[in-house]
């Protein structure tokens, strides 16, 4: 009966995890990963909090127990990166977050005496590394994405003519944030405790704003200024590293400095490239054929194989090679640009801008209409007690482009969101002018 119950409490926390839109397939090594972040206890408690944002008030009435007990356990939480919390208005309100980014990653920020990091490492790789149904499932699954590349902007010359706007350069990220937090990278960090880990940098993780300052009070990372953290960007740029960051305009949560061999993101857009798990930036490299040497050097510091050698054609050196793009694949992030020594590389914009979710609320909606959990935002148990959140969940989706909104109306098969739909075009039909 107790084993039963062991299983029970979870595969309540899997079906928590899993009704947002960023989930994690269940299998026997998420179980183990899950038995090593969380307790009988914990998991069952975790397994019944809302999707959106909670207080320990709402949070003691699902748990039924006290506030002030509510509160000490929330806060227990934080302090191991299961939760975040977040002052709002003099009050603290709490999120759980999804397994990545979140508390996957949290875990292995910093170095930890209550946990077995080896271990816990060891099941990560195994669940991330060589199975694949997570890895599909987080950058795959859908259109819209998790994360995006940021340009290289050393790769840019200031006479380019290329417009980069504010929310394309990691720079402006780091000089807008309200706080910044520095970490151990948990790529790396999992990757030595399997023996694969590379040289780069491990302290250089960064974390933005409501995130940063939540993780920061917990003393899973460590507060820095503008300043260091502009230094640990340069640094970045000095190891050829790739800047990954939330895909969003707005309030930008993480930026991950990433090798291609370590990250995971860098992992699944090498072998998933073509089905674009992460979003590129708005910019290619552009092959100069009659500067290229073939040196090479291009295609060994791309950290997803997008560039490779191919013949140059020349009657007269039959074995001279050229550099070639495959722009499908291709996250334009620029690291070829500044290694190539002879100036036949430069970036130039793609034909379509890519388009970035204005903030994560944005994000989470599109995400959770692509992946069939629309349902989970609506009828969280936050949102069933207040009309005023029905209502923006409801605003959001008519916001959506039209496709979007006729899959979101699909999923519901709601007369009522039907109409709403039907009544935004309606609108916005009659005050368009006639072409």
């Amino acid at each position: 009966m107790a084993h039963q119950h062991l299983k029970t409490a979870y595969h309540g926390l899997v079906e928590r995890i899993n009704r947002f839109p960023q989930g994690a397939p269940p299998s026997e090594l998420l179980y183990g990963i899950l038995k090593m972040l969380f307790s009988e206890r914990d998991a069952e408690l975790v397994s019944l909090l809302p999707i959106r944002p909670f207080d320990a008030r709402r949070a003691a009435a699902l748990w039924k127990m006290g506030e002030r007990r509510a509160g000490e356990i929330l806060d227990g939480l934080a302090d191991r990166g299961i939760l975040l919390d977040i002052e709002e208005n003099g009050n603290r309100v709490y999120v759980m977050p999804p397994p990545m980014a979140g508390f996957f990653e949290f875990s292995l920020m910093r170095l930890r005496d209550d946990l077995d990091q080896k271990a816990l490492s060891e099941l990560y790789y195994q669940y991330i590394n060589v199975e694949e149904d997570f890895i599909k499932a987080l950058f795959v699954a859908g259109e819209t994405q998790l994360g995006r590349a940021l340009v290289h902007e050393p790769a840019i010359p200031p006479d380019s003519g290329i417009r980069v706007l504010d929310y394309e350069r990691a720079s402006h990220i780091i000089k807008t944030a309200t706080c910044i937090g520095i970490a151990m990278c948990y790529c790396r960090h999992k990757m030595a405790h399997v023996g694969k880990a590379c040289d780069a940098p491990m302290d250089i993780c960064m974390t933005f704003n409501h995130a940063a300052d939540s993780l920061i009070r917990h003393g899973i990372v460590r507060p820095v200024t503008v300043s260091e953290c502009m230094g640990l960007l340069e640094r970045a740029y000095e190891n050829n590293l790739v800047q990954f960051g939330e895909n969003v305009q707005k309030q930008v949560s993480f930026i991950c400095n990433c090798c291609g061999c370590c990250c995971e993101a860098m992992i699944a857009a090498r072998k998933f490239a073509h089905l674009h798990p992460v979003h590129t930036t708005c910019f290619l490299p552009a092959v100069d054929e009659g500067n290229c040497t073939g040196c090479g050097r291009c295609v060994s510091i791309c950290p997803i194989g997008a560039v490779a050698l191919v013949s140059a054609a020349d009657p007269r050196k039959r074995t001279k090679k050229k550099a070639r793009v495959d722009e499908d694949a291709c996250l334009g992030c620029g690291l070829c640009v500044r290694t190539c020594k002879v100036d036949a590389m430069s970036l130039r914009s793609r034909s379509e801008r890519v388009i970035t979710p204005i903030d994560s609320a944005r994000r989470l909606l599109f995400m959770a209409v692509e992946r069939g959990k629309l349902q989970n935002l609506i009828f969280d148990t936050q949102a069933l007690r207040s009309h005023r959140a029905m209502a923006a969940i409801l605003g959001a989706i008519l916001k959506l482009p039209p496709v979007k909104r006729a899959l979101a109306s699909s999923q519901m098969k709601s007369r009522y969101l039907n109409r709403l739909i039907d009544r935004y075009d309606e609108f916005h039909l009659a005050e368009r002018p006639e072409s």
